[in-house]
Formats: structure tokens, sequence, C-alpha cells
């Protein structure tokens, strides 16, 4: 099986992005697939926003996406665009960084009107980083996004479905070692 990168570009400490990160994580696990992630907001602010990749938590990022044949790359949408949290983190990347992988880009966001953020905003990004395929993405409402007492954030069934559909797309594209989607 493949293994794969999650990225939460989230900068909250609670996020309801990196809560349908984590369900994401467990349906690829759930696949066969091996999974680590990391969460932007963790990384040593000052290395991340002067680009220094020597630092080693800059560097285990870096070194860790050059190893994985897959990424889901997670963002909040603010002001009709991806945070500027994973900017910082997509900046340093060498220019390929992403070549011969297949990234599943998500999005969580409380307007329909920022729906299209994914593909006007952060899949030319992702694909000028080198992707050998960019999966079609998905963006949750945050209207969908529940926590439960717990704190794990419980996705609505029908967004849920609609989000497994595009996941297990990912996944079966991965498992085939293909750069299409099954359908279309």
């Amino acid at each position: 099986m493949a293994t794969i990168l999650a990225i939460s570009g989230s900068p909250s400490t609670v996020s309801r992005t990196r809560g349908v990160l984590q369900h994401v994580e467990a349906r690829l696990r759930d696949d066969g697939h091996t999974v680590t992630s990391v969460a932007v907001r963790d990384l040593p602010a000052a290395p991340l926003l002067a680009g220094d990749k020597t630092d080693p938590a800059i560097r285990a990022v870096v070194d860790g996406i050059a190893a994985v044949d897959g990424l889901v790359v997670a963002t909040p949408i603010y002001k009709a665009a991806y945070t500027g949290l994973l900017k910082a983190l997509l900046d340093l990347l060498p220019q390929y960084a992403f070549a011969e992988k297949s990234v599943l880009p998500l999005a969580t966001g409380g307007t329909t009107a920022h729906v299209l953020a994914i593909d006007y905003a952060l899949r030319p990004v992702l694909t000028s980083l080198g992707a050998a395929h960019v999966a079609q993405g998905y963006f949750v409402l945050d209207r969908f996004l529940t926590a439960a007492d717990t704190g794990e954030i419980v996705i609505d069934p029908a967004a849920a479905t609609a989000l497994f559909d595009i996941v297990d797309r990912f996944s079966w594209s991965l498992r085939a070692g293909r750069s299409l989607d099954p359908v279309g």
C-alpha cells in the first residue's frame, strides 16, 4: 500500500479542519495505507517564516514529503484562500517537491462562496509543485461539522458520504499506482 503524509494548514489549536483530516487519515489507514501527519502550526515559527530548511523540524517535513507516495493537504479557507500558515510551508518547499505524487486537497469554511477556493487558489500551487495528480478536492461547510463532548469533530452523514467518496477514489488511485481517478 501507499505511504501518505496528511498536512493540516490550520492555525487553530482546536480545528474543524484538523478534525476532518483525522477522519480522512483513519479512512486511509482502514484501507491499508500508512499515514503520518503534520500540523503546520506545530512547526517552529521563526524557521518556517524565514524559509529555513536547515531547521530540524522543517527538514523533517521536507524529507517526509520526499519519502511518501501521496499527500492530503487540508486547510480552512479564509478570505477566499488557503491559510498563510500553509502558504509559508509550501513556499519553502523545493520547486518540484510533489513530483510523482498524488495530492488530495481538502478545505473547510463557513460559506459556499469559498467552495471554489480549492480549484482557484490551492490547486494551482499544488500543481506548480509538480504533483503528478491533484485529485478532486472536497470542501466541507462548517455547518456540517460539530464538536462532540469528547472534542472529536463529527461530520454530518451526508457530508461524510460525499467526503469519503472522494477519499476512496484517492485511495484507489494510490493502490492502483495510477494518477487517474477510477471515474471519469
